[in-house]
């Protein structure tokens, strides 16, 4: 439909509607009609092709092929011990499928319902009242408000327009934002000139407008492009090719070990070809972690569920392993360290200042204040969730609420304004009643005392002299010093509204608004200094505001105004960032400046923001953090999670999860190298002696039952005790550090001992009977891995009643194959009295050993926190 070329009379006929919006009734009916406003990413879970998924790994092939090898030489020489081996491969292979297979779904139901926590907003007039709605119920014909950060809805024709400006480069590659208009456009128009609409996704870069909606769902620009979408795989993020890598490394060490097994085996002749090569591919499956993505996916997808139970809503799932490392938080103060319940406390007008409690209400100039700021506002009084309730900015709901019963409103009609940005750091509207056009102006004191020439005093107005504005700014820096945040108002009465509408106005006063520090904040900012983690403070706010609420809060360092750093070479800005911890008056640039320099100083940091200008900053942060309450859609968009409740105690929390979900990876990954090491040195060791210890179907049991429940009962573990008073993990540090080296080759060699111990003892009993005994102590022998593995994190053994449970669950199956006629299958015999004697005595030898490895262990890991704290 070509709405840009019709009139806004015929396109609100056609679509049904009128400029108060469609009513309860309407909305219903066209529900029905066209369905929710949703862009179908085709991002749907297909259970078979995850199931068949599992059995794409290489060496999955490969096991395959050594069963129906395994088949076809059982069905030839009729040999059972064969269709035995092959059946067991199978089974396993399909058990470890649909173990995977678990995994994989439930970490993608897991992404999805994140998906759906995200979900976009949009204020419609129905009914003739302003609700916040979400998106998705938005039908055409509603009328929607759009302003400076929102994403826009839906595709619209703008009925009504202030200076709005769109940012298009998502829809039509436009590097520079898009001026809107309301006129008519002739002919067949390309999209990036159908400047009176706006697209599903794009970004609102200053101005505001009326719109309405056109088209939803599918039937959007947007929505076209999304059909193609579909046919894109998703790509797996930086940390899984990272992980990846390194299952890919440890795989090729043990490849080599493996064939060394085989050469050495086929040799010295201690058993027949196809026995070793099938003895091979099992060491070779059991001990290369092909699973390990999905698990750590699983262990990174239950901890965003866990913080977005906590209000963080994590975007990206490697987020979660980058929160572990971050050294420094740069956050904004308001809304954030602060309640953003701002409330106008003192009044200076009529160069007096008054308690806003008790304003007289005979003053004129005070009545010009309160009128200004309620004109020149882009709050409104809507609906939300049922209930009345005002919208929009916390400062300019706070200067709507001490104005709204004190002053008259009616009758002032709003022709136009200039939009507030961050870099002029004030606003204005213009306004006409009756034959008279007003400016009116709000923002920082000192921009708008620069565009005074007069001041309002005793209900007239008189020259502004130099004596008033030292007065003016003296006020300001009193109340800043206080805490309080500090609005100046001016205004201009015309015959006609003129282009240089800010300049020449008439000063009217000040508003004092306090915006006290939110309660846990405190604390919170203790729990980072512990934690080794510097907080430093990015405001647009007064530097005498910043320092009062930083001195409240216990931000430690210097103070700094924004224009001071573009002074600084990047030297200076260095040396200097090591002693300021608040940045007053900032710019956005200038935030990214900071962060640049933070990044180049080799600091991991964590930036947040809410404002449209923040989006490059948070782009570029290692860890991007919008605020859901204050922050606008294009903000959430550029960021890697998103605070629901906008309070910096909520960040604390998030790194604490991410450090506690980094350990349980490595905590697995550990386990899982020592497992595999320990599988592979006992054969090989044992193959150089002319012995196959363990059977081809036994290392394959050993991998499903240590690999299994471990894998996901260790993911849950609880934070280790102190973790938030060690500093950050070295970014430069991979899962793979010193102390699983240390683990995996001092308990893998401690494994592998004990395990050829007592198979040498049991081997004059019978070469079954040792290899059933190994078998076994494999499995039992879990308890000593995950008790070193937890004990280096001060994990008590009952701390996690599931790990209690996974051990029990992993001997319980091992006793099933050892008692029933299953241990046909895996070439077993029953243990008796004797066996069971003696492997407990070798697994309270191996425990006690195992605690003198973790003094030394915690000793060396005490040595290197105080080393990387003090350097």
């Amino acid at each position: 439909m070509n709405y840009y070329a019709r009139r806004i009379e015929d396109v609100l006929k056609e679509l049904g509607t009128e400029k108060n919006g469609l009513t309860k009734r309407q909305v219903e009916k066209r529900i029905k009609e066209f369905g929710p406003n949703k862009i179908d990413t085709g991002k749907k879970i297909n259970i078979w092709k995850i199931f068949l998924e599992q059995f794409t790994d290489f060496l999955i092939l490969v096991l395959i092929a050594a069963a129906v090898l395994s088949f076809g030489l059982g069905i030839a020489y009729g040999d059972e011990t064969y269709l035995f081996d092959g059946g067991l491969i199978v089974l396993i292979v399909l058990m470890n499928g649909l173990f995977g297979f678990f995994q994989n779904y439930k970490a993608e139901k897991s992404l999805e319902e994140l998906e759906k926590m995200a979900v976009v907003k949009a204020r419609v007039i129905r009914d003739g009242k302003v609700q916040e709605i979400n998106a998705e119920e938005l039908v055409p014909g509603d009328i929607i408000l759009i302003e400076e950060g929102d994403e826009i809805p839906a595709d619209a024709r703008i009925i009504e327009s202030s200076e709005l400006v769109v940012d298009e480069a998502v829809l039509t590659g436009e590097s520079l934002p898009m001026r809107k208009n309301t006129r008519i456009l002739e002919g067949k128009t390309s999209l990036a000139e159908r400047r009176n609409m706006v697209f599903t996704n794009t970004f609102v870069c200053s101005g505001n407008a009326k719109a309405v909606v056109a088209l939803t769902g599918m039937r959007t620009e947007i929505g076209k492009i999304a059909k193609e979408l579909k046919k894109v795989p998703s790509k797996p993020t930086l940390f899984q090719i990272e992980l990846d890598k390194m299952g890919k490394k440890v795989g090729q060490g043990i490849i080599i070990i493996v064939l060394c097994v085989m050469f050495v085996q086929f040799f010295m002749g201690s058993a027949d070809i196809i026995t070793i090569i099938l003895t091979a591919i099992a060491l070779g499956v059991a001990a290369i972690p092909e699973g390990l993505p999905a698990v750590v996916t699983v262990a990174l997808a239950l901890g965003t569920r866990v913080m977005a139970k906590k209000n963080a809503l994590v975007r990206k799932l490697s987020v979660v392993e980058g929160l572990s490392s971050v050294d420094i938080i740069c956050t904004d103060k308001t809304g954030t360290l602060t309640e953003s319940r701002l409330i106008v406390r003192e009044i200076y007008a009529d160069l007096k200042k008054w308690d806003a409690k008790n304003l007289p209400k005979d003053n004129k100039v005070i009545k010009k204040l309160l009128l200004a700021g309620a004109l020149c506002n882009n709050a409104v009084l809507g609906e939300k969730e049922g209930k009345k309730e005002y919208l929009g900015d916390p400062t300019e709901i706070a200067i709507l609420r001490i104005s709204e019963n004190l002053v008259d409103v009616k009758g002032y009609e709003q022709k136009g304004g200039v939009p507030f940005t961050s870099e002029r750091k004030m606003m204005s509207t213009i306004h006409k009643k009756e034959k008279e056009c007003f400016v009116f102006s709000k923002g920082a004191p000192e921009v708008i005392l620069s565009k005074c020439s007069y001041i309002e005093e005793g209900g007239s107005k008189r020259k502004l002299t130099s004596e008033d504005k030292e007065k003016i700014l003296k006020k300001n820096n009193e109340f800043a010093g206080r805490g309080r945040r500090v609005l100046g108002f001016a205004y201009k009465q015309e015959k006609v509204a003129k282009k240089d509408a800010e300049n020449n106005l008439v000063f009217l006063g000040l508003e004092a608004m306090v915006d006290p520090p939110r309660v846990e904040v405190k604390g919170a900012i203790e729990a980072c200094k512990t934690a080794g983690i510097k907080v430093i403070m990015l405001t647009g706010d007064n530097i005498l505001t910043a320092k009062a609420i930083a001195k409240e809060i216990g931000i430690e360092g210097g103070a700094m105004e924004g224009k001071e750093i573009e002074e600084l070479a990047d030297k200076e800005l260095k040396s200097l960032l090591k002693k300021v911890g608040i940045f007053a008056r900032v710019s956005p640039l200038q935030k990214l400046r900071v962060l640049e320099v933070l990044q180049e100083m080799g600091h991991r940091v964590a930036m947040t923001g809410d404002g449209v200008n923040d989006a490059p900053g948070l782009k570029n942060a290692h860890v991007g953090i919008a605020m859901g309450i204050r922050g606008t859609e294009i903000t959430k968009q550029a960021s890697d999670m998103v605070i629901l409740d906008d309070n910096f105690a909520t960040i604390v929390t998030a790194v604490k999860e991410g450090r506690r979900v980094f350990d349980n990876i490595r905590n697995f990954v550990n386990y899982m190298l020592t497992s595999n090491f320990s599988e592979v040195m006992v054969v090989f060791i044992a193959s150089l002696a002319g012995y196959l210890p363990i059977k081809a179907a036994q290392l394959l049991w050993i991998n499903l039952l240590t690999d299994g429940l471990p894998a996901v009962v260790l993911g849950t573990d609880p934070a280790q005790e102190g973790i938030m008073r060690k500093p950050p993990r070295d970014k430069r540090e991979g899962i793979i550090n010193r102390r699983v080296v240390y683990s995996t080759l001092s308990i893998g060699m401690l494994d592998t001992v004990l395990l050829l111990g007592l198979f040498f003892y049991f081997l004059n009993s019978g070469i079954e009977l040792a290899s059933t005994v190994v078998f076994t102590f494999f499995v039992l022998s879990e308890t000593i891995r995950m008790y070193v593995i937890r004990k280096q994190g001060n994990l008590g053994l009952f701390s996690n009643k599931l790990i209690i449970l996974a051990m029990a669950g992993s001997v319980g199956l091992q006793l099933v194959v050892l008692y029933t006629p299953l241990g046909g299958m895996f070439g077993v015999v029953p243990l008796g009295i004797e066996e069971w004697k003696v492997m407990g005595i070798f697994l309270a030898v191996g425990h006690v050993l195992a605690m003198i490895m973790v003094e030394f262990f915690l000793k060396e890991e005490t040595k290197t926190l105080q080393l990387r704290s003090t350097g």
